[in-house]
């Protein structure tokens, strides 16, 4: 228990906002946890639901830039740009790939296993006594590939992988199936990492985490927040809805809508929505053992309370424009292609955008300017699986204790514009 009570606003009612909330109020604090739309309404809800603690390598590996403008002209690649936003899009996009090389992917895959390589454990203990514990299922997660060449090609992420700690098993086609035979015929290799998770119900599972804030007492306020308002150089309330609501510190942890606001507290963040989709089969007529990564067609199937989950697809678009009709046909078409067979009572869709960091990696900390000011954001395909453990070292920094972490990579320092 923390001597000293603070109020803390948390502005975003997602996995990282209501973790944060969570581990205050453990620590003694007193939360407002405050969102435009309320908990779990945006990628908490349409997430891939895997807690892929082995997901640190960034899409930004060696040999990207070579590879991009192929994968931007075939309907059967799972990268999609709106053209008319290019030009909006290209300043992130030129630093970007600038980070598409070994050095920065390892960089940057040696920060993530620190925040999320402990996924399982993290949300365990985030959910205990919570009543949201049912929704978190141990399960071995799989990464599957056409043939074993197919699998060598991705040498370079599973070097990373190797020396963060993790290992796997490695299944040729007869013993993949005996294993798991609801797959294609066609898709005969597959890795095997234990110890991972799933959520069967994302967005149900962070409603019922944030109903645990709100019954222990902490407040729930849907309103969009404008600004966060300082004094002297400290953080002492927070607008919202035309109201200031004080408080001795504010987190921001809205995801890609994150940015406006870290502006205004003299953050210049190159952020990005990737745009990503969905579909589920309701009562499908079969369900795989376990999650999967399909490496050939970069989607994830995930086992869900009473339905399947397909998700995946990189689409650059911006945050106004509404769903794009050819990501969901090409899940539609993996589907049938990695599920042969497959049937459901109803098959339904999903668009949301995942906060993407030019350099992969979140904002994680306090600004070093502003006095109360924290972030926690930019978890890029990996948020859910994060957040739990982006909570905890949020809520360790506010109550005056260093967190485990070598935290410099996260730093929203980095970000700090000239003359802060």
């Amino acid at each position: 228990m923390n001597e000293t009570v603070k109020t803390i606003a948390i502005i975003g009612a997602g996995i990282v906002g209501v973790s944060t909330a969570i581990w205050l109020q453990r620590d003694g604090h007193r939360v407002i946890l405050i969102d435009r739309a309320g908990p779990a309404e945006g990628t908490s809800f349409g997430n891939g639901g895997v807690l892929a603690s082995c997901s640190i390598v960034p899409v930004t590996g060696p040999g990207l830039i070579a590879k991009a403008p192929g994968m931007l002209f075939s309907p059967n690649q799972p990268l999609f740009l709106r053209w008319g936003y290019l030009p909006r899009l290209a300043p992130w996009l030129i630093k970007y790939l600038g980070h598409a090389n070994a050095a920065a992917a390892t960089h940057t895959a040696n920060a993530m296993a620190q925040i999320v390589g402990d996924s399982l454990a993290d949300h365990l203990a985030l959910a205990q006594g919570t009543g949201a514990e049912k929704w978190v299922v141990p399960s071995d997660y799989l990464f599957i590939y056409n043939d074993r060449a197919h699998y060598q090609g991705d040498a370079f992420g599973w070097g990373l992988r190797r020396q963060n700690g993790f290992v796997w098993d490695e299944m040729e086609a007869a013993e993949f199936r005996a294993y798991d035979p609801v797959f294609s015929e066609d898709l005969r290799f597959a890795v095997r990492l234990k110890d991972h998770g799933r959520i069967a119900d994302p967005g149900q599972y962070v409603k019922d985490l944030a109903a645990h804030v709100v019954a222990q007492g902490g407040q729930l306020i849907t309103a969009a927040v404008e600004d966060i308002v300082r004094e002297n150089g400290r953080v002492t309330g927070v607008r919202a809805g035309g109201q200031t609501i004080a408080c001795d510190a504010a987190v921001v942890a809205t995801g890609v809508w994150s940015g406006p606001l870290a502006k205004k507290l003299g953050l210049d963040v190159p952020l990005e929505s990737e745009r990503g989709y969905h579909i589920e089969f309701w009562n499908p007529s079969f369900m795989p053992k376990s999650p999967v990564m399909v490496a050939a067609r970069k989607f994830v199937a995930t086992p869900m309370e009473g339905r399947l989950r397909l998700a995946g697809v990189v689409e650059f678009g911006g945050l106004e424009n509404g769903p794009s009709k050819a990501p969901i046909d090409l899940l539609k078409r993996s589907a049938a292609a990695v599920f042969p067979g497959l049937k459901a009572d109803e098959v339904t869709e999903w668009m949301g955008h995942r906060p993407a960091p030019a350099d992969s990696i979140p904002v994680i900390g306090e600004l070093p300017h502003i006095k109360g000011a924290y972030t926690g954001f930019g978890h890029h395909h990996v948020g859910l699986t994060g957040g739990p453990k982006t909570g905890r070292i949020l809520a360790q920094l506010i109550s005056g204790r260093q967190p485990n972490v070598d935290l410099s990579a996260y730093s929203p320092a980095r970000y700090a514009k000239a003359g802060q």
